[in-house]
């Protein structure tokens, strides 16, 4: 089991929060907290990892004390466990995260409950000359940081849309990001799937082509990258702390939509990235209106269908839905906020 590290904020990223606090109140949302009682609990913790996509689940931390939360904690965990993990072990009551690895969590009995679809469009999958399409996937060197993983996960789906079999017909590399990157510019690996801000750095670097890119190319474009998942124990135990976090942790989406460059800059200040023009850059490029108008059911059905078709997961889309999420808040929440 790994350490983990409670970051906390410091004077001057109180008033970053609290001018994120601030442009929530300009962009007139509704004070529906104040007619509910309060959380059943003052505690809430998410984990923390150099994924800059997953920015509302960060930027939320003043909208969670508005909530009720008083100790809101990010922790860091030096163990290596995977990150769809920790909420399914209770390290962390939720997360923001990939779709892939929750499906694939669920189908292997883990505890968690999916909330809502989130944002869309953060991850893109670039290619050498030797890979113009996801079907040139085949036989070709393409690396992953852990089997199972987001990254693993999401392009099995992928590759499983187009009538890959991704278990026998693509080469998968065992590798950390930096590493791939290197690979993928001297050519010795064919293929790279990347998510914020590593296709910014790509890109500015002038690396590959882009295969896909799921915030403009369908059907990728129609369906959410990453979900925010819950503790079960914890969604049973504190339903009106259920709701008012995903309360947050929408507003603060919308506070990404609405204003990428507060956001870019907040990120900044708080040590989250370390790069504003890649942060700003994403949130720009990034869906993250996408909670109001997207099927989060569609989302779970369409991945899970390909990667039960592959044999990577055992359970139908319909069980994997039935047991593993809950929209009761999100229903109530897009009604309250007009979505």
């Amino acid at each position: 089991m790994g350490a983990s590290r409670v970051l906390r904020p410091d004077r001057r990223n109180f008033l970053a929060q609290a001018s994120a606090m601030g442009a929530a109140g300009l962009l007139g949302f509704p004070s529906d907290a104040k007619a509910e009682p309060p959380p059943e609990i003052t505690t809430i913790r998410f984990d923390q990892f150099d994924v800059s996509c997953i920015a509302p689940q960060f930027v939320a931390e003043a909208l969670l004390k508005a909530e009720g939360f008083s100790d809101v904690q990010y922790l860091r965990f030096a163990g290596g466990e995977a990150e769809s993990d920790l909420v399914g072990l209770g390290k962390v009551d939720m997360n923001l995260y990939a779709v892939g690895p929750l499906i694939t969590a669920l189908d292997g009995g883990s505890p968690i409950v999916v909330l809502a679809g989130v944002h869309l469009g953060c991850y893109e999958l670039f290619g050498t000359e030797r890979v113009r399409s996801i079907r040139d996937l085949k036989g070709k060197n393409v690396p992953v940081e852990v089997l199972g993983g987001p990254k693993h996960v999401l392009l099995s789906s992928m590759a499983a849309y187009v009538g890959l079999d991704p278990r026998k017909d693509i080469n998968w590399v065992i590798s950390s990001s930096p590493d791939a990157v290197k690979m993928f510019a001297e050519g010795k690996v064919d293929a790279f799937l990347g998510f914020p801000p590593e296709p910014q750095q790509l890109r500015a670097r002038k690396l590959g082509r882009v295969i896909v890119n799921t915030a403009i190319d369908k059907p990728w474009s129609q369906y959410y990258c990453c979900m925010l998942n819950a503790n079960r124990s914890f969604v049973q135990r504190y339903p009106v702390a259920t709701k008012r976090a995903l309360r947050a942790v929408l507003k603060a989406a919308d506070l990404c939509a609405r204003e990428p460059e507060r956001i870019a800059r907040l990120m900044l200040d708080r040590g989250f990235t370390s790069n504003y023009e890649f942060a700003l850059e994403t949130f720009k490029e990034v869906r993250y209106d996408a909670w109001r108008t997207h099927d989060a059911d569609n989302t779970i059905r369409f991945h899970a269908l390909r990667l039960h078709e592959v044999g990577m997961i055992k359970s139908s889309p319909e069980k994997i839905i039935a047991k593993g999420t809950d929209w009761r808040f999100l229903n109530e929440l897009k009604r309250e906020l007009k979505a």
